[in-house]
């Protein structure tokens, strides 16, 4: 079975962070392990508060993962400060190229909910030490406007000088993600040597969108794992991530908005409930 690691923050509320992540693996048939780096008190209203993993601890679960497993592709996601974002480009630099699985960074700062989820100096480190050690960068606009000092981009043509902007910074290619731009599609641009690729799907109404680059980030790293060309993977992930909204439109599981369903929730609950209890003797 291929294996992935995600690298990123736990959610309490199970919604995005590595829960999504793992989520995302399993659905799409890649064993997932992981390296938390933070513990977050959250749910559907906000994030309550953050504790940071130490440094030695991310780093000892990166070593004890990819020491033992072979693993084929890595997610990360929420790092939260400078030292986090030095321990982690330390595990994975120390790795033999050979060794040295496909790279997904979801360049997450901001909570979808708003609150800030990074501290001072961690974009400096991020561009010093991270992204020449990535392959595929997804930031959305207001991520790739931080890392590069600019106002987020507000066109097509924003998204793809950016784009080559960022991969100047180090990463093998760079996923704009114009999610929050206005339209009736969704467009991304993957930005590569070779030139940028447009990849547009249907917007989707819903409330219930926590998640989502978690979510997109995390099926790309599984379909890179599965062994798909990275633009057949960005097509891959686009597609499951409309599938999990569509399927999370209606769930209602706490007050305010909610995730998009990774997983078939509804037809797992069906299938369960036309079997009947289960019994273990």
């Amino acid at each position: 079975m291929p294996i992935a690691l995600t690298i990123a923050g736990s959610d309490s509320g199970g919604g995005a962070g590595v829960q999504a992540d793992l989520k995302t693996f399993a659905a799409l048939g890649v064993y997932g392990a992981s390296a938390i780096t933070a513990l977050t008190a959250q749910n559907t209203l906000g994030v309550l508060a953050i504790h940071f993993a130490p440094p030695e601890i991310i780093a000892a679960q990166i070593e004890a993962v990819l020491s033992d497993f072979n693993v084929a592709a890595v997610k990360i996601g929420m790092l939260g400060n400078a030292e986090i974002v030095a321990a982690v480009a330390r595990a994975l630099s120390s790795r033999e190229k050979a060794a040295t699985p496909f790279v997904v960074y979801d360049p997450v700062m901001i909570a979808s909910s708003g609150d800030a989820l990074s501290g001072a100096g961690f974009v400096d480190a991020v561009k010093a030490l991270l992204l020449p050690l990535v392959d595929c960068l997804t930031p959305n606009l207001a991520e790739a406007a931080a890392l590069l000092d600019e106002p987020p981009a507000i066109g097509e043509t924003d998204m793809a000088s950016q784009g080559v902007a960022l991969r100047a910074l180090g990463p093998r290619a760079a996923l704009m993600k114009g999610g929050h731009l206005n339209g009736a599609e969704a467009i991304d641009l993957l930005v590569t040597a070779a030139g940028v690729q447009r990849f547009a799907s249907p917007r989707i109404t819903s409330p219930n969108l926590h998640g989502t680059g978690c979510t997109l980030s995390s099926a790309i790293a599984a379909a890179m794992a599965r062994g798909s060309s990275l633009p057949d993977a960005v097509a891959r992930a686009k597609t499951f991530v409309g599938d999990a909204i569509e399927r999370g439109r209606d769930l209602k599981l706490g007050v305010g908005p909610g995730p998009l369903a990774q997983l078939p929730y509804s037809r797992i609950v069906a299938e369960s409930e036309s079997r009947g209890p289960s019994v273990r003797h």
